[in-house]
């Protein structure tokens, strides 16, 4: 485990430094679980439950945290496997969005299965989530289908878009 009172320390008492501080993008570990429940329920009406994610980690999908500050900020989740690979989860904190963190948990999740030889990469997304559709245009993404019912919402269910790229 990683931890650097020293950094805390500068940014609790230096607030001028969280505002140029990078993204750091690493693996997930079991601590950070917590503060990754904590978005998804900030994010997201219908949000994972925790389990879930711990699940996901338990199992060995390769799990990714969006760090700035010494603050989870976005995480990422995929499985890959059999050539190919899925998003199952990518979200950015609210207070972080529209600061290109999406496209870069993507970009590392599309890494990721790169290494493990996957040759396409899936995701499914709300149709009313028009910011992550566009973002997903931008990187290569095309809609290849959808999942009837597939989101739980206010008035029933939701489908999914499926959308696809080639890596």
């Amino acid at each position: 485990m990683s931890y650097d009172a020293e950094t805390e320390f500068y940014y609790k008492h230096f607030p001028s430094l969280v505002e140029t501080a990078e993204l750091v993008l690493r693996p997930m570990r079991r601590s950070d679980l917590k503060a990754v429940a904590a978005i998804e329920k900030l994010a997201y009406e219908f949000p994972w439950e925790p389990a879930t994610f711990r699940d996901c980690f338990n199992v060995g999908y390769s799990c990714w945290i969006g760090e700035r500050a010494g603050q989870v900020v976005s995480y990422g989740i995929c499985s890959v496997g059999a050539g190919e690979s899925h998003i199952l989860n990518l979200c950015v904190a609210p207070a972080s969005q529209r600061q290109g963190y999406g496209r870069r948990m993507l970009e590392k999740l599309m890494e990721v299965a790169r290494n493990h030889r996957a040759e396409s990469i899936f995701l499914e997304v709300r149709p009313s989530n028009k910011a992550a559709i566009r973002l997903y245009r931008q990187m290569g993404f095309n809609e290849i289908g959808t999942r009837k019912d597939y989101y739980p919402a206010r008035k029933g269910r939701e489908d999914a878009l499926v959308m696809a790229r080639m890596l």
